[in-house]
């Protein structure tokens, strides 16, 4: 089962021709597709879009580069009611990212104090509502695994994006964690994320796009589109020495054991 497990589908990039890019993706083979949605403002158009097509399903949280968008822990009441909706199958995206400068009113420290609590906040409510969570990490993976750790046995977590080392997502994929990879595997430059692509276990490891952002050889350079985590599922075959069918099959039941709602079969 060929899966996108990270879309921004209400991304404006795709606000003119969604319905052709959904098509484009069915002919590539693409079962299923997890649209990702950043903040309480974007999240309603992911849940339309998820409503729209039955292949796609939501995820809902507040993306640490958006952790301003809230000022106090009320927003959790939001994002409860967001969660509820029947397409929501993980919390997301969520995380810590240091790579970004404080936006006006911060200082560096009260900035990462202010996502840390954003961040744990809706852990603590992925937990509560027994949903698995998608972590972005830039720059912080020590902060962020000290984060998540503690979580362990009430949530499990996929690192999006995922460019460290096997050795970096090792006691996170030791607890039950994922890592799942984008477009970057494929580049010339991508030797690290190659090297942790060949190690990591069956059952640990997730495929995505990121689209609108970082298309896979030989699309590099150019809007992403679900369709193409065709080419990076055939990399990462090509990388572990086993079929595209043997990917598809083993990432697909990933899949369908972290992105579900809490008592489905």
């Amino acid at each position: 089962m060929l899966v996108d497990t990270h879309a921004h589908l209400a991304s404006k990039q795709f606000s003119d021709d969604l319905p052709q890019i959904m098509a484009q993706a069915r002919a590539a083979g693409m079962k299923r597709i997890i649209c990702v949605s950043t903040n309480l403002e974007d999240a309603p158009a992911v849940l339309k879009i998820a409503e729209t097509y039955d292949e796609v399903f939501a995820t809902v949280g507040v993306h640490p580069c958006d952790a301003d968008s809230v000022t106090d822990g009320s927003f959790i009441d939001v994002l409860r009611e967001l969660a509820a909706h029947p397409k929501v199958v993980g919390m997301g995206e969520i995380g810590l990212d240091y790579f970004h400068q404080p936006p006006d009113g911060f200082t560096l420290e009260t900035w990462k104090a202010h996502q840390a609590f954003v961040l744990r906040t809706q852990l603590e409510l992925a937990a509560e509502l027994g949903l698995n969570v998608v972590l972005h990490n830039r720059e912080s993976f020590a902060d962020l695994s000290a984060q998540v750790l503690p979580f362990h046995g009430r949530l499990r977590a996929v690192l999006h994006c995922f460019t460290g080392t096997y050795e970096d997502a090792k006691p996170l994929v030791e607890q039950g964690h994922l890592v799942s990879f984008t477009g970057i595997v494929t580049f010339k430059n991508g030797q690290i994320i190659q090297e942790c692509a060949r190690a990591v276990p069956d059952g640990s490891f997730m495929l995505e796009t990121d689209c609108p952002y970082l298309a896979p050889m030989p699309h590099r350079g150019q809007r992403n589109e679900p369709a193409y985590v065709a080419h990076t599922a055939a990399f990462v075959a090509g990388l572990r020495g086993v079929t595209m069918e043997h990917i598809t099959r083993v990432t697909g039941a990933t899949v369908d054991g972290f992105f579900r709602r809490p008592g489905s079969a």
